[in-house]
């Protein structure tokens, strides 16, 4: 039987327009992200990370990624509290699916948006 130390290894988030993409999440994470492009293939903006940590990326490849909000669901660091994060998207161009609530005691909380490319995203915090 195989364990995990972590179920995702990497996750990559479909995007329309990286510039304005990056832009979105750089305002409501108020974090930079670290900008990659493969020459005519990909590209990529790169979520910070701690080392060791599960890491991800906005990929923009129209022939390959297509923004959704159908499929996986990708669920996003929000601590310390995710509303921090939730108040911050309308304003920069994204829409609360689901506000902020309780998974449960043990599990936290989340919620769930669309962000600036039509993606159906969610957050998760401890509070």
């Amino acid at each position: 039987m195989h364990t995990f130390k972590n179920a995702v290894s990497w996750f990559e988030i479909p995007v329309k327009d990286i510039a304005r993409a990056k832009q979105f999440y750089e305002q409501i994470f108020e974090a930079q992200l670290q900008s990659f492009y493969i020459e005519n293939v990909l590209q990529m903006a790169l979520f910070p990370v701690s080392d060791g940590s599960v890491g991800g990326a906005l990929v923009e490849n129209q022939k390959f990624y297509h923004s959704s909000h159908e499929g996986p669901l990708v669920y996003l660091n929000g601590n310390p509290d995710l509303q921090a994060v939730v108040d911050r998207i309308e304003e920069h161009g994204g829409k609360i699916l689901i506000a902020k609530r309780q998974i449960s005691p043990e599990r936290g909380y989340m919620a769930v948006f669309e962000d600036s490319e039509g993606n159906r995203v969610a957050l998760h915090s401890s509070r």
